[in-house]
């Protein structure tokens, strides 16, 4: 989910659950080798029973995750003056605790760049002026290598549904106008005598509103994943892969038949945890409905044509946990017959 943000430091009221509620038995995880012959079934198979799913042999080497996540962490050693700098994200920057504008907030900190550098903003240029050396260089390579990775699993994704052509989901994200942006996110540490006692919630529970999401985390846990019977799952952290998240607008495509998973971050207040997350977004003007070759009846479609910019405005104007697609859904039509 990419949401706006108020500046601030780390002090104010936060959701907390007790910790031994937050103690979750892991089930396992679809794994997904990019290299493998089956793997456009398993994805298939994995965004239809779960909407989520790892990646190994991604291609991505380990030397460039290193070097943005040390660019991230040395912004985020800043003294929180110099941080506050680059916010409010309006809608890109530095954003601290606050998410959104409904009241959600959580144990967190992050940066929100879009992954267009044309586009680029004056808080974007002060997280670069003064982070570590070589931080913007990391981050704009970083983000062309997750366009590749977005666009190669949903390309694979088309092919295993029987799409064609095969880029019809993946040029979205490849088009030169789209709404794609990468977000750095740092759940800080806390006090021991605090940590022992509660968890801190540090991004409450919501659904990626793209198309599809990519993300990596440091060997820190705390990602969850919601089940389809409301249990939630504890991921185990491999900061050497990617986690691919659904996205709304996937679920909108595919006319339901991939889920946009619910998911959340637990903060181990223990140890800092800092994820990376590209969202591969469609262009503002691109119309978001089930595609054709899925869904052949229009009067069998379950949501509404809308756009990408106003599903975008709707969702932020949401709550985190809202269930947003419900405005979009259509109505079943009335039998022309009345029962007695």
């Amino acid at each position: 989910m990419v949401v706006l943000s108020q500046p601030g430091a780390l002090d104010n009221p936060i959701s907390v659950i007790p910790a031994c509620n937050a103690v979750l038995t892991s089930q396992a995880i679809p794994v997904v080798d990019l290299k493998d012959p089956e793997a456009k079934a398993l994805m298939v198979k994995a965004c239809e029973e779960f909407g989520f799913f790892k990646v190994v042999n991604h291609g991505v080497q380990p030397d460039l995750m290193t070097r943005l996540e040390e660019g991230a962490i040395g912004f985020f050693a800043l003294p929180q003056s110099l941080k506050n700098q680059a916010g409010p994200p309006e809608p890109y920057g530095y954003g601290s605790k606050r998410i959104g504008p409904n009241g959600d907030v959580g144990w967190i900190e992050y940066i929100l760049l879009n992954a267009n550098p044309q586009l680029s903003s004056t808080k974007t240029s002060i997280i670069f002026n003064q982070s570590p050396q070589n931080f913007r260089e990391a981050v704009e390579e970083y983000m062309l290598e997750l366009k590749e990775v977005s666009c190669k699993v949903l390309e694979m994704v088309a092919e295993g549904l029987g799409i064609e052509p095969r880029d019809t989901l993946s040029k979205m994200v490849r088009d030169e106008k789209s709404d794609s942006c990468l977000r750095l996110n740092h759940y800080p540490t806390a006090e021991e005598e605090e940590a022992e006692k509660m968890v801190k919630v540090g991004f409450g529970e919501h659904t990626d509103p793209q198309i599809i999401s990519v993300l990596r985390s440091n060997d820190t846990a705390g990602l969850q994943i919601c089940m389809k019977d409301g249990s939630w799952v504890a991921v185990p952290p491999d900061q050497s892969s990617f986690f691919i998240i659904v996205g709304d607008a996937l679920q909108v495509m595919t006319n339901g038949r991939f889920k946009s998973v619910k998911h959340r971050v637990l903060a181990d207040t223990r140890k800092s945890r800092v994820s990376m997350i590209y969202f591969g977004g469609p262009p503002l003007s691109e119309k978001i409905a089930p595609l054709s070759c899925l869904v052949s009846k229009k009067e069998d479609w379950l949501y509404q044509e809308f756009t990408w910019s106003l599903y975008k405005s709707s969702a932020y104007k949401s709550k985190l946990g809202d269930y947003r697609l419900g405005l979009f859904e259509r109505q079943p039509l009335l039998s022309s017959h009345s029962y007695v």
